[in-house]
């Protein structure tokens, strides 16, 4: 019995050896199969083909610009925004074209703002685009250059830039700039090299911001210059409130708008902080992680002050309604009025009505009341009673009391003569009682 269950072992892995794969998948079904009748033709067993997995790999991250950049100044036109599309409901009963339809209308910019800086200017003008989205009359120039300043005219030339602006073919309503953090450097004309905010320096810095303001003023173009706010580095941070000191000054000097946002980017204490309210009074980050450049809600809250000013420009340029005039009435004709005819001229206004006495004659004092005796007629309470059928205020009640009656005797007793009524017994006035002494 041992040796046939062996050879039955070694048959059974000479199967399993030498089997197809198709068979290797349930060998114990083929075998026995084979032995009952199967005869080991059975259909081989095939399993769906899984989907090839692909590995996708994202595209490398480190050539990525900061977040704040926004996709950089490439990315973005220097032409104005474009003209938005607006839905206009036609209005009711204006031919046969079927009020539901709506037909879109272009609304087309008019009034243009440039803005000029640096990164900061980049980010400005960004929030500018998003507040005034809602307003398509008045477009956005992107004028602004990365890395620049009023330092280094080497590398970017702002004065020469300001002319091409104010001089160019495009039209300019209003310049806005917002520029500086890149100037606390050297400054190196004519050969000569002043340090940062030595009097050689603020003296040649003066003169380049008088020329580029003049350039604007030359051409009757109001400016709107924003202030640097308060940065994360303390030195860096003093720094840039100096180079707000001379902006403030110049500007205002020159009959332009200063708008200040130290105050407003900073916390109750002065200092820098990355948090504070937006445009909905919400706190939210406003400054990036280097304490320099601003978030997307950062550069919105700084619009939000800039665009107050570019409103009252605008509005101040926008022609003032016409003053409707009353018709003044025509003179009535000269002529004698026909029987029939009325006189279409307006009545004159009645005078008021003043009413005058037949008898006496109309004075001007007010009238007086009659004179009032200072005490009326005296009635006395004690007199005997007067004759029937006279005036009276009171009668004296009869000095005797009634002959019947305990109650009224008690009542006289009382209230007329004064007295006290008797004690009763057991009642508070009773004081025949007396508490028994053990």
């Amino acid at each position: 019995m041992s040796r046939a269950l062996a050879l039955l072992l070694l048959a059974l892995c000479g199967l399993l050896a030498f089997a197809p794969p198709s068979f290797a998948q349930d060998p114990f079904a083929d075998f026995f199969g084979g032995l009952f009748g199967g005869g080991g033709k059975r259909a081989p067993v095939t399993r769906p083909e899984e989907p090839s997995r692909v590995r996708r790999i994202m595209p490398h991250q480190e050539n990525r610009p900061p977040t704040y950049w926004r996709g950089g100044e490439a990315a973005r036109s220097a032409a104005p925004k474009r003209a938005v599309r607006r839905s206009v409901e036609p209005s009711p009963g204006g031919g046969a074209e079927p009020t539901q339809e709506r037909k879109e209308t272009e609304v087309a910019a008019n009034y243009f703002v440039a803005v000029m800086g640096d990164t900061l200017g980049i980010l400005l003008a960004n929030g500018l685009e998003e507040t005034f989205a809602d307003k398509p009359e008045i477009g956005v120039l992107r004028k602004s250059k990365e890395s620049s300043g009023l330092v280094r005219d080497d590398f970017y030339d702002w004065q020469k830039a300001a002319r091409e602006i104010a001089n160019g073919q495009q039209k300019v309503d209003v310049a806005v700039v917002m520029i500086g953090s890149n100037d606390r450097q050297a400054l190196r004309q004519g050969g000569e090299s002043s340090e940062p905010f030595s009097p050689r320096w603020r003296e040649i810095y003066v003169a380049r911001i008088d020329a580029f303001l003049a350039t604007f003023h030359e051409k009757k173009i109001p400016v709107i210059w924003v202030g640097l706010p308060v940065m994360k580095n303390e030195n860096f941070s003093a720094d840039m409130g100096k180079l707000d000191e001379i902006f403030r000054e110049r500007v205002e000097k020159s009959g332009g708008v200063y708008v200040d946002l130290w105050d407003a980017l900073a916390d109750e204490k002065g200092q820098f902080s990355a948090f504070g309210p937006d445009v909905n009074g919400q706190i939210v980050k406003l400054r990036t992680a280097d304490g320099v450049h601003l978030t997307d809600a950062g550069a919105l809250s700084v619009a939000h002050f800039v665009a107050n000013e570019i409103k009252k420009l605008y509005e101040s340029r926008k022609p003032a309604p016409p003053q409707q005039t009353q018709p003044t009435a025509a003179a009535p004709p000269s002529g004698p009025q026909l029987p029939g005819q009325t006189s279409t001229a307006p009545a004159n206004p009645a005078a008021p009505l003043v009413f005058r006495s037949p008898v006496k004659p109309s004075t001007t004092a007010a009238p007086t009341l009659p004179d009032r005796p200072a005490i009326g007629p005296v009635q006395s309470l004690t007199a005997s009673p007067v004759a029937s059928g006279a005036s009276e205020l009171a009668r004296r009640a009869p000095s005797s009391p009634p002959a019947s009656g305990d109650a009224q005797a008690l009542a006289h007793h009382v209230f007329i003569e004064g007295g006290e009524p008797p004690p009763r017994p057991n009642r508070a006035d009773d004081d025949s009682w007396r508490p028994a002494v053990h």
